[in-house]
């Protein structure tokens, strides 16, 4: 059976750590992503996300613990073997092939319509703003038909203006293909408007995980994020 075939629902990082020259990016951190649905993975900046994301897609390796993709452990497995299998992601820095257009850089047609990027086809992706170059790196990683992508910032750069749409974009992969979506972001108006669940990262620990309801009324992840002396003004309004 072709790996990108296997049965299987759920895609796993197990008690992950990670140490880089004895300091710890990751502790411990477990995170699950099932088939068709959205999880946000947040924190403030060097909480471990892209480090977690990293490891779960092969770019690096963990110091202890371990991935499962398929029920199958997966941990050594090289990122070219694990998108055979279905996983795949974006990256912070936009990694189009820069020499060919927009339509030479995707599968289908379906896939710019998607994303809004059918007027920008013929273009040469070097040419694209910002924010569109963020949708073709999308439009790439779903081009192998994945079930599982994991995205770094997709919508860094975005205008305000655009974040409505493209929430509509990413719920399309999780319902049109099927998909799971790990989404690392900081616009957090797109995180609890996408999202089924949301993993809260501080300091390379889990501090929280649950619906967007709950973690929007969490006090830990508000003061990860705001501090404690903002907290105690929310808590005493």
């Amino acid at each position: 059976m072709p790996e990108n075939r296997w049965p299987g629902e759920t895609l796993r990082a197990i008690a992950v750590s990670r140490s880089f020259a004895g300091v710890d990016a990751l502790r411990d951190v477990t995170l699950e992503l099932h088939r068709h649905e959205v999880v946000g993975l947040i924190g403030p900046n060097g909480a471990g996300k892209t480090t977690l994301v990293n490891v779960m897609s092969g770019f690096d390796f963990p110091t202890t613990g371990s991935v499962e993709f398929a029920g199958r452990d997966v941990t050594r497995w090289s990122p070219s073997r694990r998108r055979r299998a279905g996983l795949a992601r974006t990256f912070q820095r936009s990694r189009s092939f820069r020499g060919l257009t927009v339509r030479e850089n995707r599968r289908a047609d379906g896939l710019l319509d998607l994303l809004e990027l059918r007027h920008r086809a013929d273009a040469e992706a070097a040419s694209l703003p910002h924010g569109d170059e963020r949708k073709l790196g999308v439009a790439r990683a779903l081009a192998c038909n994945p079930r599982y992508v994991l995205m770094d910032e997709p919508a860094a750069g975005l205008p305000d203006s655009e974040v409505p749409d493209f929430a509509a974009a990413v719920r399309s992969v999780r319902d049109d293909f099927d998909a799971g979506v790990l989404v690392i972001e900081h616009n957090m108006s797109l995180v609890m408007a996408v999202c089924d669940r949301i993993h809260v990262l501080d300091e390379g620990r889990t501090l929280a995980a649950g619906t967007p309801a709950e973690i929007r009324g969490n006090l830990d992840v508000a003061a990860a994020y705001l501090g404690d002396t903002a907290v105690d003004t929310l808590a005493n309004a």
